[in-house]
This record gives C-alpha cells, sequence and structure tokens, in this order.
C-alpha cells in the first residue's frame, strides 16, 4: 500500500498543533457509497516479486502475522493517535522521489467497499510529478478501524501489487496499532504478491516540515520478505497522520473542502 505504501507503510491530541475537533469530527460510521469507480485501478505489474504466505503467528524475524479482531467491532470511520480515517480528511506531501520533484496527496473519500461480510473505508493515494501533472500512481486501499481497540486494519489494495482480503489466501493486516510502542513488529499485508511489514522504531521523533514542527512521532521502517534489500523510513505526527515519508514532507493537512 502506498498509504502505508512502502514507500513504502495510514492520528489524539498530543502537544503537536494539527488536526483539531473542527478537522477530525467525533468518530461515527458513515453510509455505504456506490462501488469503486473501474478507472480508478491501476492494472498490476507482471514482473512484482511474489513468495509463500508467512506462517504460524510471527514470521522468522518477529513480525507478527495474524492478529485477532471481531468483524462485528469495525467501523468505517474513526481515528487512532497516528491515523486519521474521516471522510474527507486529506494529507498533502511533497519532496522528490527518484530525483523527481514529486506530490503524494492522500484523501480518505466518502465512497466504501465491501470486501466479503466487512464494510471498509476507501482511501485514495495519487502520485503526480509537480513539473508536469502527470499521474505517477493512483491507488485505493481498503480499511477498518476497531472501535474497541482503535486499530487500523488494512484489507486490500488496487493498484500494482493488487490484493485483496480473502482471495487467493491473502487475508488482512495491521495498518496502525491502535497504541503505538516502540519495539512492534506486524505484517501490513499478507498476500503472495504484497507482504509489507513494519517496525515501530521510535515514539519521540520530532518532524519539521512546511506544515509545522511536530513532536512525539512515530517512526516506522517498513521492510517486506519479498525485496529484502530495500527499506523505507515514515514519520507520523499524533492526530494529524503520515508527515514525512522518505523524502516527502507534510505541506497541508485538514478536512477537504
Amino acid at each position: 500500500m502506498n498509504y502505508l505504501r512502502f514507500v513504502p507503510v495510514f492520528f489524539v491530541l498530543a502537544i503537536v498543533s494539527g488536526c483539531h475537533d473542527s478537522c477530525c469530527p467525533p468518530a461515527v460510521e458513515a453510509p455505504t457509497a456506490p462501488p469503486a469507480r473501474a478507472d480508478a485501478v491501476v492494472p498490476k505489474a507482471a514482473d512484482e516479486p511474489k513468495g509463500p504466505l508467512p506462517n504460524g503467528a510471527v514470521d522468522k524475524d518477529g513480525f507478527k502475522t495474524t492478529f485477532a479482531m471481531d468483524e462485528k467491532n469495525l467501523a468505517t470511520a474513526g481515528r487512532n493517535r497516528y491515523f486519521v480515517l474521516y471522510p474527507g480528511y486529506e494529507l498533502v506531501l511533497e519532496g522528490k522521489e527518484d530525483g523527481e520533484p514529486t506530490r503524494l496527496t492522500i484523501t480518505v473519500l466518502k465512497e466504501t467497499k465491501k470486501i466479503g461480510n466487512i464494510e471498509t473505508r476507501v482511501v485514495e493515494e495519487k502520485e503526480v510529478a509537480i513539473a508536469t501533472g502527470k499521474v505517477k500512481e493512483n491507488s485505493r486501499n481498503y480499511f477498518a478501524i476497531d472501535k474497541t481497540t482503535r486499530g487500523i486494519y488494512y484489507f486490500g489494495e488496487d493498484v500494482g501489487g493488487a490484493w485483496t482480503h480473502g482471495e487467493n489466501g491473502a487475508r488482512y493486516g495491521l495498518m496502525m496499532p491502535g497504541t503505538a510502542k516502540a519495539g512492534d513488529k506486524y505484517y501490513q499485508e499478507v498476500a503472495k504478491n504484497a507482504q509489507d511489514r513494519a517496525e515501530n522504531l521510535s515514539v519521540s521523533e520530532t518532524v519539521t516540515t512546511p506544515d509545522g514542527t511536530f513532536q512525539n512521532c512515530l517512526k516506522i521502517e517498513e521492510t517486506s520478505p519479498l525485496e529484502p534489500k530495500n527499506k523505507e523510513h515514515k514519520w507520523y505526527a499524533p492526530d494529524i497522520g503520515l508527515c514525512k515519508e522518505g523524502d516527502l514532507v507534510l505541506v497541508k493537512h485538514g478536512m477537504k473542502k
């Protein structure tokens, strides 16, 4: 995923100036919207890596692969300390990616999508080349939040490396724990062609961006057994969400007008 994309690995008031009640309303479930547009799906790359699904409760590196949750206790809107899942909430990050000035816009859409018996929230991630306006990637990701633990679960994505919980052995992962602690290690995606996993390195980072300086940020390292040489780091600001991803930094956040 790209909200948790390798990039590649999608919030509770802290000492950060950020999203207040005016931009993040109380948690409520939003009504089901029409099915996702077919033209928003990016075909899967033919040369993407694949591998066997991890077995057992944890893999050989200590990353948790299975997660207990009650489907009936899931909602399509809410937030935890580092992840906002309210329809209309948007993050905009800018910087260089592979040497090219790039804008990443992450939008929590009003749309929902049913995966099996689970209603999920659609989150769009769009990467655009700033100089030309060309869309580099546009993905749709599917999340739900546990109303008790506030954990955010990840049920699939439509983009290169597409996968869906319940299809071809794929199963949901944990996008963001309800209570993030340094040292936590968990799979965000559990599919043959998508196995992003995250390790929480710190919950006391300070990150300065054009949108402000944020304290007590969560720093995550994302890896994958499918691409063992690759590592990516992401930072999440309390009550805001993703504020830095590689060289991309937050320039704007809030409810989309």
